[in-house]
């Protein structure tokens, strides 16, 4: 069984082109799936559902090498519609970019999922506060794995001082974790 060497929880990176057996045998030594909602499992599906997420999973609003969840917002217009309407519960047109309510929006399901752990990238954390987010979103990109010139190349634009000290968003987050349950 998968952890035996080890006291850490083990987390399979299941995403993409997944051969047929990968899922049974993480579920049968009890890996942890990765689930990002924009990437779901069923080729049925536009997106994943958060609140179906399996208890043995990770979720998360993106990786190291997918978009933040604000450049995501902006790639696709009709996508955005979608999820905007499907997913979120929205009527009327999406905002053409991930307001800082929005980021809430989508963070705050992501809370709430069944899912063992919830692991969200700092840059969509920041997405919360139109102060203390990037000015540019292109700018938070972590990887892009097609690219050798776009490796690893991010860079908090704060400081530690600075993101200790933004009192209002750091209650924000805390009382969103708290509401969840996490």
């Amino acid at each position: 069984m998968a952890g035996n060497a080890t006291q850490m929880i083990v987390c399979g990176e299941d995403l993409g082109m997944v051969p047929e057996c990968v899922p049974w045998v993480m579920k049968q030594l009890n890996i942890l799936t990765l689930e990002i909602q924009r990437m779901p499992k069923s080729l049925e599906s536009r997106f994943g559902h958060v609140a179906d997420y399996p208890e043995l999973s990770v979720c998360t609003t993106g990786s190291h090498d997918t978009e933040t969840l604000r450049q995501w917002w902006a790639m696709d217009r009709e996508q955005t519609q979608a999820y905007w309407t499907d997913e979120l519960g929205m009527t009327g047109n999406a905002p053409l970019e991930a307001t800082p309510e929005v980021c809430g929006k989508i963070i705050g399901q992501h809370l709430e999922c069944p899912s063992l752990l919830c692991i969200l990238p700092l840059q969509d954390w920041l997405a919360l506060d139109g102060t203390l987010r990037h000015p540019d979103a292109d700018a938070e990109r972590i990887n892009i794995p097609a690219n050798p010139r776009h490796y690893w190349r991010y860079r908090m634009h704060l400081n530690i001082e600075q993101l200790a000290s933004a009192n209002d968003f750091n209650r924000k987050v805390k009382a969103m974790i708290e509401e969840s349950g996490r």
